[in-house]
């Protein structure tokens, strides 16, 4: 597709806004990404059919190959909320496998050739369609959302909201009526950070990674003819694709990890009185 746009006047610029351009209805605040609903609803569905699946298949005996995969997934992520939740994790544990797997989803879509999603989209009559929910910042900061008002969900479950409100005047420097509104400050930029830098974090990384595959994709705009540039351009794309593809992995599941501990200990903390 690359080779094609540069044989049809199509400039770099012109190659990598395409792809970073989503499919939305409505304008200004009222934008809705499409693309990005479409995508991370269907995997959602998907991660939860394969749990589902997996479910239906477990038995007594030894499990199978897929089934006892899941059980291993299971018990990594409940050793990994056991070591920072000490109280009833079973809630916990279902927040964090979701969250993992259901990121782990998301991000492996950046692992799809660039312009195969673009393509099958066309064929349906849409002119722009971005396969990766993680790169979309409405998506990670909707997901960053939800998780702080667990936070808060959490804190006033265990503090109550006579507690919850004390604290939030009282904490850090202390109960002085010329001190609450520091503290209420504080604890404002505190509480706001938690989901900003969660959403900001996988956002950044996931479109970092998009968009570099597009700049060694843009090598295929040197595939011109049979001449040696080109062929060294072709090589080059490959080569490079391949290894930051490769690389992409650790990336795809330490994102995921990141965004699936990261809620279990704001939450912890949340439930921790001052």
């Amino acid at each position: 597709m690359a080779s094609a746009g540069a044989e049809h006047g199509t400039t770099p610029t012109d190659y990598i806004v395409h792809h970073l351009t989503h499919l939305k209805v409505g304008e200004g605040f009222w934008t809705w990404h499409i693309d990005t609903l479409l995508m991370s609803t269907a995997l959602a569905v998907l991660v939860g059919w394969v749990f589902w699946a997996a479910a239906r298949r477990a038995t007594s005996g030894v499990p199978g190959k897929f089934v006892g995969f899941i059980e291993l997934a299971y018990e990594f992520v409940d050793g990994q909320v056991a070591d920072i939740y000490h109280g009833d994790r079973r809630f916990m544990v279902a927040l964090a496998l979701s969250l993992f797997t259901w990121i782990i989803a998301m991000n492996t879509m950046d692992l799809l050739p660039l312009d195969l999603p673009g393509g099958v989209a066309t064929l349906f009559g849409a002119q722009f369609w971005r396969v990766l929910p993680t790169a979309d910042l409405n998506g990670t900061i909707a997901m960053a959302f939800v998780v702080l008002l667990l936070i808060i969900v959490a804190a006033i479950r265990a503090k109550g909201l006579g507690g919850y409100a004390h604290e939030w005047i009282s904490a850090p420097f202390g109960n002085h009526p010329l001190l609450w509104i520091p503290n209420a400050a504080l604890n404002l930029v505190e509480l706001l950070s938690k989901p900003v830098s969660l959403a900001m974090r996988l956002f950044g990384n996931m479109y970092a990674g998009e968009l570099l595959f597009m700049l060694i994709a843009l090598l295929g705009f040197t595939v011109a003819g049979a001449t040696f540039g080109s062929a060294l351009g072709f090589f080059g794309q490959v080569m490079m694709g391949t290894a930051w593809a490769i690389f992409h992995i650790l990336i795809v599941v330490l994102q995921a990890y990141i965004f699936m501990v990261l809620p279990i200990v704001y939450i912890a903390m949340a439930e921790e009185h001052h």
